[in-house]
This record gives C-alpha cells, sequence and structure tokens, in this order.
C-alpha cells in the first residue's frame, strides 16, 4: 500500500449537540468463555459510525478480546457529547470522542477519563506535502466569491454544521494563523447537503466540509482552500476512548483488558489496513469503497502531548475561558 495512503488521518467525527440516542447494537462475533476458561465480562462501547471504527471491528473479529475476557457490545450514539453524556451517566461503559468535545466536556466539571486511543494522525502528518493527502475535512469556497486562500475569508460567510463545534474551531484556527480575526466571519449554521448546494449557488462564500461532501463540492465546482484539521490537531491520537469514573472504579479490571486490547487491535489495522476499513465500512453501512476513503491512522497511545496541545489552542482561539488540568486525566495501560 503506498505510504501516504497510511498516513491518512481518521475519519474525524464533528462535533454537534445533540440528544443523547443509542441505536443499532451489536456484539462481538463469540460469547463463549475466553481461553482460560472463564466467562466473558461485557463493556458497552459507544461509537460515533465512523469507518475508523474498523479497528475495533477487527480486533473483534480476530479475537483479541474475547483473549482479554471481554464481550464488547457496541452501539452508535448521535454525537461525541452523547456518547460522553452516556459514558458518565454509566448508560454505556466507554465512548469514543475526539479531545475537543472531551476538553469542552472537562471543562464543565464532567468526570472523564481517556483509556486508550482510536484514531489520529500519523506524526508528522502537518508537515505532508499536500494536507489534503492526510485530511478528510476541506474548506472550501464558492467560484462567485473568488476566494483561493484563507487570507481571503475576511468578513466571508462561512457553513459549519454546528455553532462553537470540532468545524468551526479547527477552521477558526485556519484563519488566525492566516492573520485574519475569527470575528470577522459571519458563521452559518447548515448541514453538509445544504452547505455543498450554497456553495454552488453562491449563498456563502464558503463552508467547512467532511468527506464525501468535500468531494461533492469539487466536483461542482468549488475552490479547495485548505485542509484544516490536520493543521489543528498536527499529529497524534484524536479519536479516544473514553470512560466515567465510575466505570473505572466499578470495572477496573475491564478497563484494563479492553487497553490491552485495544493496542493489538490498532497495531492489526495498521498492519491490515484495507481489511481495517473494510469492517469499518460494513459496520456503518457505507456504500464507499476501500479505495475512495482516506485510511485512518490508529494510534499505539495517547500521549500527553496529544491532548495539551488542543488545551491550549482552545484556550487561545477563546473557545475555552482557561486550560482545562489534564492530571490523571489519561489513564495509563497496565
Amino acid at each position: 500500500m503506498n505510504s501516504k495512503r497510511l498516513a491518512r488521518r481518521a475519519a474525524g467525527a464533528l462535533v454537534a449537540v445533540g440528544v443523547f440516542a443509542l441505536a443499532a447494537c451489536t456484539s462481538a462475533p463469540s460469547d463463549t468463555p475466553s481461553g482460560g476458561g472463564g466467562e466473558l465480562t461485557t463493556l458497552k462501547v459507544a461509537t460515533i459510525g465512523l469507518v475508523s471504527d474498523g479497528a475495533l471491528m477487527l480486533g473483534q473479529e480476530q479475537g483479541f478480546f474475547e483473549e482479554e475476557g471481554l464481550k464488547i457490545e457496541t452501539s452508535v450514539v448521535a454525537n461525541p457529547p452523547a456518547g460522553l453524556a452516556a459514558a458518565q451517566s454509566g448508560q454505556v461503559d466507554i465512548a469514543y470522542a475526539p479531545s475537543i468535545p472531551l476538553l469542552n466536556a472537562l471543562a464543565s466539571g464532567v468526570p472523564l477519563k481517556v483509556v486508550a486511543p482510536a484514531d489520529g494522525y500519523v506524526p508528522g502528518a502537518a508537515d505532508a506535502e499536500d494536507p489534503a493527502e492526510v485530511d478528510d475535512t476541506g474548506l472550501y469556497a464558492s467560484t462567485a466569491s473568488g476566494i483561493t486562500e484563507v487570507a481571503d475569508l475576511e468578513g466571508a460567510t462561512i457553513a459549519i454544521p454546528a455553532r462553537k463545534a470540532q468545524l468551526e474551531v479547527v477552521i477558526s484556527d485556519a484563519l488566525d494563523r492566516a492573520g485574519v480575526s475569527p470575528s470577522s466571519v459571519e458563521w452559518v449554521v447548515l448541514d453538509f447537503t445544504s452547505a455543498v448546494a450554497a456553495l454552488a449557488s453562491g449563498n456563502v462564500d464558503a463552508a467547512g466540509l467532511v468527506s464525501p461532501f468535500t468531494g461533492e463540492a469539487a466536483a461542482a465546482g468549488a475552490t479547495f482552500v485548505s485542509a484544516p484539521s490536520v493543521g489543528f490537531f498536527e499529529e497524534g491520537a484524536v479519536g479516544l476512548w473514553t470512560a466515567g469514573e465510575s466505570t473505572l472504579s466499578g470495572k477496573a479490571d475491564a478497563i484494563a483488558a479492553f487497553q490491552r486490547a485495544i493496542v493489538k487491535s490498532n497495531a492489526y489495522a495498521m498492519e491490515h489496513p484495507e481489511d481495517a476499513i473494510q469492517a469499518g465500512i460494513d459496520a456503518t453501512g457505507s456504500t464507499l469503497t476501500v479505495d475512495e476513503i482516506k485510511l485512518p491512522y490508529w494510534p499505539a497511545e495517547v500521549a500527553p502531548i496529544d491532548l495539551e496541545r488542543v488545551n491550549e489552542k482552545l484556550v487561545k482561539l477563546g473557545f475555552l475561558p482557561s486550560a482545562v488540568d489534564l492530571e490523571g486525566v489519561v489513564v495509563a495501560a497496565e
């Protein structure tokens, strides 16, 4: 496989405030006792339905969780805040969330911990020759706007799917680095389908999009301006497996087993990326093929800098009033 393909970032989820909803429950393919002969411990894991979930799914198929005495029951929630709420309340044991909504939750006093990496960017991703090669988000401009680069966006109208969420954050960072004040922009909330149409009609100057809507915008003649997410996160773990304090105290052994199984699953996915992507496609019901998807990167660990970098940038951009205390947030694997 082309090395650039292995450097693709995971399909980053956009953060939108929504109502908690669990759906599409699935489980590991076997619930027989593990090799040690004991009963399997069930962990309820909430995802947001990303193709990068393929590492988790493939790990189940390979028996990594069963080897650790675990049975995984997965469910899909509406968005990361919903998953974090479910983890905090104990409705699920573990939930997927990118670092931005996690830090927002921690800033609000929600007691959550990071137990394992889910997806992210390879080391050095921000220095990629073509950022679009490692980023499945994109900032596109309407042809009518005449905008060709981030510096042209002063006073522009930019469509995003939700306010104060991930695309607004990463686009604000791109604006700030280009010397454009994010406060000069008029943010317009539109779903992705409507945003692509608004670009085509010229009703907005630009729009923040994710794949496959980036492809639709390009096909309709919109101008690619920036790949904002990789510039913000730079490298390392972005998507995280999180748990509430009650789960950590009540199911410590099971969480430790999950951590070990995830390390195995992520490593196996990196060695067999097409298989992992196909597992994610199957799990999400996507109609895309492996070649049409920017392959995720599945990290081996969550380094402190992965959260510290985002923490500092959220404060600098005004999305957090002060830095979140990250002491003890990442639970070390045993």
